[in-house]
């Protein structure tokens, strides 16, 4: 049996809209709640070594995106402390990365990888 949608009350039952791709549906959700597109996310999580270097990588990671904000995790205190004071340089290479400032801030906390 071929997909069809559900009649409802705003949409007839002649009415063959067909499934949208999912990336489109998650960029109009993230839009609508004012954060970053899906391929923004991507890249912040595929790339996250070029953003902060190959030595800081290993030791830290993007935990959230919550609109222009980036939240990341380090695994000890000095780690933390280095991404902190070379906030500026990571924010422009995120800007670099995405083509915009669509992520303007940098929170930092200590959070160990398991």
């Amino acid at each position: 049996m071929p997909w069809a949608p559900l009649p409802t009350p705003d949409r007839g039952a002649s009415d063959t809209t067909a499934p949208q791709p999912l990336a489109s549906v998650l960029d109009r959700v993230l839009g609508g709640l004012g954060g970053p597109s899906v391929d923004a996310v991507v890249l912040v999580y595929e790339r996250w070594a070029d953003v902060v270097g190959v030595e800081v990588a290993p030791r830290t990671r993007p935990l959230s995106i919550e609109g222009d904000l980036l939240r990341v995790g380090a695994d000890d205190a000095a780690w933390a402390s280095h991404l902190r004071w070379a906030e500026k340089e990571v924010l422009d290479r995120l800007e670099a990365l995405l083509g915009s400032r669509q992520i303007t801030r940098l929170v930092v906390r200590v959070a160990p990888s398991r």
